[in-house]
């Protein structure tokens, strides 16, 4: 059984921390289905290349300086869940939370699905969302 971890490692880092989205056909798929993630406006939907790409640019936008850091991952064949965190700087307006320049943190597991070819074909995740809205919610510092 091939080890995915890595591979997974450098998409995290190459796709989601430094926006690398040219490298995107590197790792995904030709289509990828984002079969569980609540509060993201494409759950439940399947995405191109290019639907996956144009999603990454739009998510990156409210904190271009985010960095998704791997806690922990577990494979199973052709499967990989990984506990993360997430930090960035609030610099682009989500829906309901104009930019406010807060430094904001998030923790989720997202099990990732790979194809016979080691390409990225989907995920399942949680993400605490509720948690950045808190963050968001609280009174400016004085």
């Amino acid at each position: 059984m091939t080890d995915l971890k890595p591979r997974l490692a450098s998409f995290l880092t190459e796709i989601w921390t430094l926006g690398r989205l040219e490298r995107i056909p590197l790792y995904l798929g030709d289509s990828y289905q984002i079969r569980h993630d609540p509060g993201d406006p494409w759950d439940g939907q399947t995405l191109t290349q290019q639907g996956f790409r144009d999603r990454v640019a739009k998510s990156r936008a409210a904190a271009p300086d985010q960095v998704f850091t791997p806690v922990e991952m577990i494979q199973d064949d052709r499967r990989v869940a990984v506990a993360w965190t997430w930090r960035g700087t609030h610099l682009g307006d989500l829906p309901g939370f104009p930019a406010s320049g807060r430094k904001i943190t998030m923790s989720g597991l997202t099990v990732y699905s790979f194809d016979g070819w080691d390409m990225l074909v989907g995920h399942w995740q949680i993400a605490d969302r509720l948690g950045v809205a808190q963050q968001l919610m609280q009174p400016a510092p004085a």
